[in-house]
C-alpha cells in the first residue's frame, strides 16, 4: 500500500482500466436506449415524432451546453469522483425516465445528457493521467470502442426486452451496467483512500508531493478549462469555424440516423421492432472498428485519403438508403465506419492547426459545443419533416444534402491541414 509521495503499486492500473470500459458502456447507450421502442413510446405517450426526436435531442444540448460547468466539477472534486458522479447522474436519469408521462421522460434524459457530459470530459483525464503513455492511444480507441459497444447493445436487445417486459421496464433495466460502474468506481476511490490519496490524484505515475488532488494545480488535473483567455483569436480564426461547422455536420447526420433507424426500417422494410432495432444497431456496431480502422489506414497512404474514405461511406449512407433500402444492412456498415472515423479526422486536425494548449481548449469548446448544439436539431427535424412528407424519402434526401456539404467541409479541412498523422482522439 503506496504512502503519500510514493508511487502506487503497478497493480492499480487494471483497476482503472476495467472502470473505464464498464463507465464507458453507459455514456452513450442511455442516449439510444429508447430508438428501439420510439413508435411504442409515441403511441402510448400520444406524442408527435418531433417530440420524440426530443427525447435524444436533450441529452446532446446538454453535451454543448454545461462542458465548462462540467470542467467545474471535476476541478472541485477530482478525476475518480467526477465520474462517479457521472454514473449516479445516468442512474438518476434512467430511473426518472421510466417514470409515467412525457415530461418525466424528458427530464430523465435531460438529467442522463448532464451526467454524460461530466463523463465525457473526465474519461480522457483519467486515460492520460493513469494510462502509460505507450498504451494511452491504444486505451483510448478501447474506450471509443466501448462507446460504440454500448450503444450497439442497446440498440439490439431494448426491443426484444419491451416484447417481454415492455417499453418502460426495458429501459430501466439498463441500470443493471450503470450500476455495475458505480460499483467500480466505488471500490476504486475506496482504495485511492486507503492508500492516502484523497481522491487517487496519481499523475503520470506519481504521487505528487505535499498530497490531496487539491494540493495541485487545477490544470494539472483536468487541463484548461474549454474557455480560455485564447477565445477572441479563436474565434477569429476561420479553421476554427470549419473545423466547428465539419463536426456540426457529423452530429446531425448521426444523431438524426441513430434515432430514426429502428422507425425507418421498419417502415421501409416492414420489419417488426425487434428485427429493425437489430439492423439499425449496424450502424453502431461497425462503428466499433472505425476508430481503429481509420488511423490504421492513414499509417499505410496518404493523409488525405482517410478523408476521402470518409467522405465515400457517409454518401454511399445516405444515397445507398435512398437509392437501394433492400440493402440497408450494406449502407450503415459504411456508415458506421464513417462515423467514427470522421471523429478521428475531425480532432486530428484540431490538434494540429491550435498553436499552444490553450488554444486546442479554446476551439475544442468551440467545436463540440457548436457543433453538438447545431446537431442536436437533426432528430427533432428529421422527425417534423418525416410527419410532413408523410414517408422517409424527403428526410433521407435532406441527410444525403447535409453529407454532401459534410464531404466537401472534411475533405477542404484536411487538405487546408495538409492531413496530419491521426491518433485516436482523446474522448467523443
Amino acid at each position: 500500500m503506496s504512502t503519500r509521495g510514493t508511487p502506487r503499486p503497478a497493480a492499480i492500473p487494471w483497476l482503472i482500466v476495467v472502470g473505464v470500459l464498464v463507465a464507458a458502456l453507459s455514456l452513450r447507450g442511455p442516449i439510444v436506449a429508447p430508438t428501439p421502442v420510439l413508435r411504442d413510446i409515441e403511441n402510448d405517450l400520444d406524442i408527435g415524432s418531433a417530440a420524440a426526436g426530443l427525447l435524444t435531442t436533450a441529452p446532446v444540448l446538454m453535451f454543448a451546453l454545461l462542458t465548462p460547468l462540467a470542467a467545474l466539477v471535476i476541478r472541485r472534486s477530482g478525476a475518480e469522483l467526477a465520474l462517479l458522479l457521472s454514473l449516479s447522474g445516468v442512474l438518476l436519469g434512467t430511473v426518472v425516465r421510466a417514470l409515467p408521462g412525457y415530461p418525466a421522460m424528458l427530464a430523465g434524459m435531460i438529467v442522463i445528457g448532464a451526467a454524460i457530459t461530466i463523463g465525457n470530459i473526465v474519461v480522457p483525464v483519467i486515460i492520460r493521467r493513469d494510462v502509460p503513455p505507450e498504451r494511452a492511444g491504444l486505451m483510448t480507441a478501447a474506450y471509443a470502442a466501448t462507446l460504440n459497444a454500448g450503444s450497439l447493445v442497446t440498440s439490439l436487445l431494448t426491443a426484444p426486452l419491451a416484447s417481454v417486459v415492455g417499453w418502460s421496464w426495458a429501459l430501466l433495466l439498463w441500470a443493471a451496467i450503470t450500476i455495475a460502474g458505480i460499483v467500480l468506481w466505488s471500490v476504486h476511490v475506496r482504495r485511492a483512500r486507503a492508500a492516502g490519496d484523497e481522491w487517487g490524484d496519481r499523475y503520470s505515475g506519481e504521487q505528487p508531493r505535499g498530497g490531496g488532488a487539491r494540493d495541485l494545480p487545477s490544470e494539472a488535473i483536468t487541463g484548461p478549462m474549454p474557455v480560455v483567455g485564447s477565445r477572441t483569436s479563436v474565434l477569429r480564426r476561420p479553421i476554427a469555424w470549419l473545423l466547428m461547422i465539419t463536426f456540426a455536420g457529423q452530429t446531425t447526420i448521426y444523431y438524426a440516423l441513430s434515432t430514426w433507424l429502428p422507425a425507418l426500417t421498419a417502415d421501409e422494410l416492414g420489419l417488426d421492432r425487434s428485427a429493425a432495432g437489430a439492423l439499425a444497431s449496424l450502424f453502431q456496431g461497425v462503428g466499433i472498428l472505425g476508430a481503429f480502422v481509420v488511423p490504421l489506414v492513414a499509417r499505410i497512404a496518404p493523409p488525405l485519403v482517410p478523408a476521402i474514405v470518409i467522405s465515400a461511406c457517409w454518401l454511399l449512407l445516405t444515397g445507398g438508403a435512398l437509392a437501394a433500402p433492400g440493402l440497408l444492412w450494406l449502407w450503415l456498415s459504411f456508415g458506421a465506419v464513417a462515423h467514427a472515423g470522421g471523429f478521428v479526422v475531425i480532432f486530428a486536425s484540431l490538434v494540429a492547426v491550435a498553436r499552444d494548449d490553450a488554444e486546442a481548449a479554446g476551439m475544442s469548446a468551440l467545436v463540440q459545443g457548436g457543433g453538438y448544439a447545431i446537431g442536436a436539431l437533426g432528430a427533432p427535424v428529421m422527425g417534423i419533416v418525416h410527419e410532413a412528407s408523410g414517408g422517409w424519402t424527403v428526410p433521407l434526401i435532406g441527410c444525403l444534402v447535409i453529407a454532401v456539404v459534410y464531404c466537401v467541409l472534411l475533405l477542404s479541412l484536411t487538405w487546408i491541414t495538409r492531413g496530419p498523422r491521426l491518433r485516436a482522439p482523446s474522448g467523443r
